[in-house]
């Protein structure tokens, strides 16, 4: 079967494409081994995430971690931005839009009472990446809900 041809914007996006060790909440939950690969020739980048075997998470993690997670992004040429598409081991399924400027990724979706947003900037190197995960009740007041730090498998 024969396959899309992928949006030119998609290749900006090649700078996740590997595995790598996410990192949360100061460092106190990981590693969590998180996978990028193309689908469809290129069409769409799809992450996994889940916990490794030996990972112990703490506290409220260990009650509510949303593993193994998928998202899948494709590009949407007529808003000229991203759209996520996310689903998890709890069950929650939720859609982003997302940009990429300046080696800094931002995602963010809207929702009635819940408002999240993230924003992660990739090292010159391209072997960390750190942000964090903010929310808010009414999309004006943001609080921060956990840090992230990504780092390429095998450059810890």
């Amino acid at each position: 079967m024969r396959q899309p041809t992928p949006h030119p914007a998609m290749r900006q996006l090649d700078v996740f494409v590997g595995e790598w060790d996410m990192w949360a909440a100061d460092r106190t939950v990981g590693p969590i081994r998180t996978d990028f690969a193309w689908l469809e020739g290129g069409a769409f980048l799809a992450q996994h995430a889940d916990v490794d075997p030996d990972t112990s998470l703490p506290g409220d993690w260990a009650t509510h971690a949303p593993f193994p997670t998928v998202t899948l992004i494709g590009y949407d040429d007529t808003a000229e931005e991203f759209t996520v598409l996310y689903a998890d081991g709890r069950s929650v399924s939720r859609v982003y839009q997302g940009s990429l400027t300046d080696r800094t990724w931002r995602q963010w979706r809207s929702a009635p009472g819940f408002h999240q947003r993230l924003t992660v900037t990739i090292s010159p190197d391209g072997t960390t990446a750190e942000g964090r995960w903010e929310q808010s009740a009414d999309g004006e007041e943001w609080t921060t809900d956990f840090d992230v730090t990504y780092v390429r498998a095998g450059k810890s």
